[in-house]
This record gives C-alpha cells, structure tokens and sequence, in this order.
C-alpha cells in the first residue's frame, strides 16, 4: 500500500492531485446505531422448529424405510431375474411351452391333491365337532336334570324338615300333657288315701250309746238291723259327700289343668315361635356379618387401591412438574444459545460482506491505480454516504464520500474523520475500532495505525446514499 504515504501531508503521487483543505467536513452519527440490538424472539418460533426438524426426521426415516424396501425389491427383482435365465438355459431353446406346461400340470395336481386332502379333513373335522356338539348338549341337558333333581331334594327336605318340626313339637306337647296327667293321677290318689284314712278315724271315734234294757225279752236282730241300717246310712251318706267332693274337685282340677293346658300350649308355639324367629335373625346377623366383612374388606382394598393411585398421581405430578421446570429451563438455554447464535451469525454476516468488499476493494484498487482520474472541480463534485462503509475524505488528490459505520461510526466504536477515494477506499482519522471487541465493523474494514490516531481503511458495502455537494476535488463513483 505504497499509495497512502504522506497521509496527512496530502497524498502526491502520480495521477492523484491533492484536495483542498475545505473538503473535509465533520461526520454526523446517528446514536441509534450505537443502541444494543433487540432481538425480540418469538418463543412460537422455537416449537414451529422443533415441529418441523420432527417432520424432516419422520420424512427421512420414511424416506430411508422405502429405500431400504426399494434396494429389497431390487435384490428379489435381481434374483428372479437370474432364477429365470437358470430356468430358461436349463430349458433349452426347444421344450419351453412343453416344460413349463408339465411343471404348471405337476404343481396344479399337487395343489388338488392338498384340496382334497383338506376337504377330507374337513369334513372329518366336522363330523368330530357336530359329535362334540351333540356331547355337549347332552352334557348341558343332564345337568339341567341335575339341578331340577337337585332343587327337588332341597324342597323336599323343607317339607319334611317342617313335618319333623310339627312332629316334635306334637311330640313336645304330648309329653307334657302325659306329665301333667301323671302329675294329677298321683295327686289323685294320694288325696283319696288321704280322705280314706280320715274317713276311717271318724268311723273308729264315733262312739255308740246303747240304752241297755235288761228285759228279757230284747229283739236283738232287729236292734243290729236298725243299728247296721244306720251305719250304712252313714256311710253312704260320707260315699256321696267324698264322692261330690272328690267330682268336685277333680273338674276344678281339671279346669285349671285346661286352662294351664291351654296356656302351656299357647306359651310352647311362642316359644317355638322365637326360637325359629331367633335362628333367623342368627342367620340374618351371620349373613350381615359376612358383608360387614366383605365391605370392609372392599373398602380397605379400595382404601389401598386408592392411596396407591394417589401416590402414583403424585409421583406423576412431581416427574411433570421436574419434566415442566427442566423443560423450561431447556427452552430458556435454547433461547439464550438461538440469541448467541444470531449473533455469531451476524458477525458471520459482517465479516463475510466485509471480506467481500475488501476483495471487491482490492480489486478496484489496482484497476484504479492503473488509469488516470481527473481532478473535478468542488461545486461539481458528487458525495454519496454508503451504510457500512468508510467516512468523509481527509488529504488531496481524492474524492470525499459519507460512509457510516466504517472508521467513524461502528457498534461499539466511536466517531471519526476519514476520506474515500474513487476507487472506493474511505480513510479515517481519529475513528478507532469498528466493531465491538475487533477492528472491523458493520460493512466491513480493517484499521491502521498512523500519527494523531487510528487510521482506518474502509470498504463501503449496503445502502448508497448520494448527495451533490460543492468540491473543487476530483471524484469517481465506483
């Protein structure tokens, strides 16, 4: 770069007359090209992606699986292929309708020889399953008899279950009365032993007063006859009061023992009755119990059942939540690592659109060097501002352009003074770094040091924004 000496004596070489100093204008920056970019990011973007990288996926692998078939379907095809041309070479050139005739003949036969063999086994096997069928309905037929005969018994064995019920209970009454008679004939007989002896005592005191009469002349069979005439009166007299007593007695014996009776019987059936009553309600709280038991144990299990579908809802809950936080926490680095990304990717940009336009300038340069540029006068000289290129000219000979971005304005970087020539190069002076961390910035350029500061050349790339100013320097748009 032998052409940029004497930078700031004005440049002297052949063919590049230098500039007045009242070319040189101070640059404007616009400050919010210097604010931080804000990259609002759609969070939908992320799963349109994803969604699209699972369709490309699902694509490749359908498309990898037909492959796979269509190289299977190949081999086959290649194999038939060669079976063919075996069976055709084997054939010879002659016998080839009769051959493949006898094989079609031949496997044809075998086919109807296993259809018949088959209808065979069929019809056997139909025989066999019509058998079996009738097996099974009599099989069905004798256990419907089972169960009516078995119904039967059960009903049989109530009604004589009931008809022993009666019998002992008729049993049961007939023994007590048979005590009760027992009871009474006793009580009977000792009450006329009883009366009997009392009876004989009041025979053996009755005392007789005879009225002697010493008459000679005394009937005594008459006198016994009177006598035995009254003791027989007597007696009978006692046999009818005992016997009226005795009858007496023995009906109000005999009432009591009915009206005992009666009640006695009436008490056994209402005894009887709550003992039937009490096996029914035993029956009724052992049946009770049973399903007491059986709920209980089906509330336990659905207890259990319920505690473990709670504890696996739970446990489901927590892998969701952590799944959900991780998920998060996943998009949130995806996003962090797309915004890096779209960052590397423009400074990518940059510095590709810079290199091409340093290659462009280059290029530009030795095409430039090799032809001469006159000198045009200030009020006809044409500026133009490119966005992303260099700043305003500074020494002689070359033409002035506005190139924001490079050398004056950058991201990150400050302002500066600089100059193009008209072959595209754009010096700056006092502009420093272009670019946040580097020397390049947005529209490319490489930076230099000289004298009073960081001299920068810059190739101008983006938008062109032209401008007519008076110049009395000399200029070529590029």
């Amino acid at each position: 770069v032998t052409a940029l000496r004497g930078f700031d004596g004005g440049f002297g070489g052949q063919g590049f007359p230098p500039c007045p100093p009242g070319g040189i204008r101070e640059v404007t920056i616009n400050q919010s090209l210097l604010a931080p970019l804000n990259l609002e990011i759609d969070p939908e973007i992320q799963k349109v992606r994803t969604q699209e990288r699972e369709e490309i996926k699902q694509l490749n692998n359908k498309f990898a699986s037909f492959i796979d078939k269509v190289r299977f379907l190949e081999q086959q095809n290649r194999i038939l292929e060669t079976k063919w041309k075996l069976l055709q070479e084997q054939r010879g050139p002659g016998a080839g309708g009769r051959n493949l005739d006898a094989v079609f003949e031949t496997y044809i036969s075998g086919l109807r020889k296993q259809l018949d063999s088959l209808s065979s086994e069929k019809q056997q096997l139909q025989s066999e399953l019509k058998s079996f069928q009738d097996m099974v309905e009599d099989f069905k037929t004798k256990y419907e008899e089972e169960i009516n005969k078995r119904t039967a018994a059960e009903n049989d064995f109530v009604l004589l279950k009931k008809d022993v019920d009666t019998a002992y209970l008729t049993k049961v009454d007939l023994q007590a009365k048979l005590d009760s008679l027992a009871d009474e004939i006793n009580f009977l007989k000792y009450l006329y032993d009883v009366e009997l002896s009392e009876m004989q005592k009041t025979v053996s005191d009755t005392s007789v007063v005879l009225s002697m009469d010493n008459n000679r002349n005394l009937d005594l069979d008459s006198i016994i006859a009177e006598v035995k005439a009254q003791y027989e009166e007597i007696a009978n007299r006692s046999r009818l009061e005992a016997e009226s007593w005795y009858r007496c007695k023995y009906e109000e014996l005999q009432a009591t023992a009915g009206k005992h009776g009666d009640s006695l019987k009436d008490t056994k059936i209402e005894i009887s009755e709550l003992n039937r009553m009490i096996q029914r309600i035993r029956a009724e709280i052992e049946s009770v119990k049973k399903q007491c038991e059986t709920l209980q144990t089906s509330i336990a299990d659905a207890e259990q059942r319920g505690e473990v579908a709670l504890k696996d809802a739970r446990d489901k809950l927590t892998e969701l939540e952590t799944a959900l936080q991780k998920a998060k926490q996943d998009m949130a680095r995806q996003l962090r690592e797309y915004q890096e990304l779209m960052n590397v990717k423009l400074a990518l940009d940059v510095e590709i659109a810079t290199y091409r336009k340093l290659l462009e300038g280059e290029e530009c340069r030795w095409v430039g060097m090799q032809q001469e540029i006159p000198c045009i006068p200030l009020n006809q000289r044409e500026e133009r501002g490119v966005v992303g290129g260099g700043s305003s000219s500074v020494g002689g000979g070359y033409g002035s352009g506005l190139c924001l971005g490079g050398g004056g304005i950058g991201v990150g970087a400050g302002s500066g003074r600089g100059s193009c020539n008209s072959a595209g190069f754009c010096y700056s002076l006092g502009g420093g770094g272009l670019g946040s961390g580097g020397g390049f910035g947005v529209g490319g350029g490489f930076s230099s040091g000289g004298a009073g500061g960081s001299n920068s050349v810059v190739v101008g790339s983006g938008t062109t924004l032209k401008k007519t100013t008076s110049s009395t320097s000399a200029s070529r748009r590029v």
